[in-house]
């Protein structure tokens, strides 16, 4: 198989295959083994054109101090001479990609959303939804296919518009838009074109600008590769090319529909550092459920006929409590009975929340204390787990001690799940 699910390599592959510098190198087990010895390979790799290049240095006064006697040298020497001088001047390839790009002020407003309804015939995408946006939010958006996931995003754009509702903007907003539609470039442009009908010179953070040349090889088109036209493009290179477009444009609030499609491992592993950094607003539509890990702080969940949930947390703390809520059996204290699951507050829930009277409900006082206390309680339990993993790594530990450590620490896990599902619920509650 070839993809870029980084979860799915971990979970399913015991052998991956990398293609680097037109070499094949394998590595027998997951993608978190190959991740390991992958960067053993390049600090090897590293360290021997360091040490060439000290020889080569030595080596090459050596070849220049009599070339009258050039034909009495040793011709091992010689031989071996132009060997080193190959690896004296490989070049470590810097595979990452450069994003840090500066963004422009984004106001305390957002945008709003008042009681949005849209539909297409018999399908219901948007029913009176309403969502405050805040300063700085990492939202992800999930749901199958066909559940409104981009129309959601269209309407935000503008290139729809609701049957019902209104949507406020701020004035401030800078929307930079990433679609799976956007990918639509003149293909008898070159490269540097392309990029120079944006701008010719580019801010970017601390004061410092780049030329659109500059900026192109900060996404690893070479000069060459700039020159070339677009047609001549990977798939790959197009979504890079694609992304580069979005982000020259300064924008402070990125909308990424599944912007890790066709995209390398390590431009996505530099794309999520950046937009962890990102000084601005993220929405993100992504199956990409590693990606969806590193970069939301909570989810809106699509699951169709305008059911939408916002949900606190990333995409594998929802899978988790999905799979609780299908898999735990609630029983009644006297007979040991499934009961109906009580309309408690939940982590999926709207994102105003409410009660049977239309209210929505606050935090009680004692909530507040309770949701203190178990914060308090998550931190002093992940501490204690990371003190327990570490001593567990050293390997001086006895057998009794040994012992006595792991059955604390599968303790220690079945606790943070608790307490953390606990947060959860609580968190929901509006304060």
């Amino acid at each position: 198989m070839v993809t870029h699910d980084r979860y799915f390599l971990d979970n399913v592959c015991n052998e991956i295959i990398e293609i680097d510098d037109r070499t094949v190198y394998s590595y027998k087990g997951n993608y978190s083994y190959y991740l390991e010895k992958r960067e053993e390979r390049i600090e090897a790799r590293n360290t021997e054109i360091v040490r060439a290049n000290n020889l080569y240095r030595t080596e090459l006064e050596w070849m220049r101090r009599m070339p009258q006697a050039r034909g009495h040298k040793a011709r091992y020497r010689e031989e071996a001479f132009y060997e080193l001088e190959k690896v004296a001047k490989q070049r470590v390839a810097n595979d990452r990609v450069q994003l840090n790009v500066k963004s422009s002020y984004i106001g305390s407003k957002i945008f709003e959303a008042d009681e949005l309804s849209l539909r297409f015939g018999d399908r219901c995408i948007l029913d009176k939804f309403s969502y405050i946006f805040s300063r700085y939010e990492k939202l992800g958006i999930v749901g199958d296919n066909g559940t409104g996931k981009s129309s959601f995003l269209k309407l935000l754009m503008g290139e729809i518009a609701p049957d019902s509702g209104r949507l406020d903007i701020g004035e401030t907003v800078r929307f930079g838009y990433y679609s799976q539609e956007g990918l639509q470039f003149d293909e008898q442009m070159k490269v540097i074109d392309v990029a120079r009908e944006i701008a010719e010179v580019i801010p970017m953070a601390g004061g410092k600008q780049l030329t659109a040349s500059q900026f192109l090889q900060h996404f690893l088109f070479p000069p060459e590769k700039q020159h070339s036209y677009v047609y001549k493009l990977s798939g790959g290179e197009c979504r890079r090319l694609y992304l580069c477009t979005v982000l020259m444009r300064n924008p402070n609030f990125l909308i990424l529909d599944e912007p890790t499609n066709d995209l390398d491992i390590l431009t996505l592993q530099v794309l999520e550092e950046y937009l962890r950094d990102f000084a601005g607003c993220v929405i993100v539509v992504s199956h990409d459920r590693y990606f969806m890990d590193k970069i939301v702080d909570h989810l809106l969940v699509f699951n169709g006929q305008g059911d939408i949930r916002d949900f606190p947390g990333n995409y594998t703390q929802y899978r988790e409590w999905k799979e609780m809520q299908e898999k735990a059996p609630l029983l009644s204290p006297q007979g040991g009975k499934k009961q109906a699951p009580k309309q408690a507050v939940q982590p999926e829930s709207s994102p105003h929340g409410g009660n049977e009277g239309g209210r929505p409900r606050k935090k009680t006082f004692k909530e507040r204390q309770e949701f203190a206390a178990v914060e308090q309680s998550i931190a002093a339990l992940e501490a204690e787990k990371a003190a327990i993993e570490e001593a567990l790594c050293t390997g001086t530990l006895g057998a009794e001690e040994l012992t006595e450590k792991s059955i604390r620490l599968s303790a220690l896990n079945e606790e943070l799940d608790e307490k953390t599902m606990r947060w959860l619920e609580l968190s929901e509650i509006p304060d």
